[in-house]
């Protein structure tokens, strides 16, 4: 017995906006069964004392500090502007 339905994956083919076929919507029907079988073979293993996780190398933040800091002169940041007035980026109006 096949654990998806053709009318499953044409479901969910659907919601990702995706056209298949009725040839298409058959092989992946046998194929996401495949995986489903093989996904099921885990509920066999014994995890009993297996502590959750969410990765399998102990990971940490690695991000610095957030402290704040000196920033450019203005006059440096405006040597790449395009455009600029009274110490100020001017940019195309987008709003009428």
């Amino acid at each position: 017995m096949s654990r998806i339905s053709e009318e499953q994956v044409k479901h969910v083919a659907n919601l990702a906006r995706l056209a298949i076929t009725e040839e298409e919507a058959k092989m992946f029907t046998e194929q996401l069964d495949a995986i489903i079988t093989f996904a099921e073979q885990l509920n066999e293993l014994d995890t009993t004392g297996v502590e959750p996780t969410t990765h399998v190398l102990n990971m940490k933040n690695v991000l610095r500090e957030d402290k704040a800091g000196e920033g450019l002169p203005v006059e440096e940041v405006l040597k790449n502007a395009p455009d600029h007035e009274d110490g100020q980026i001017k940019v195309p109006s987008i709003i009428e």
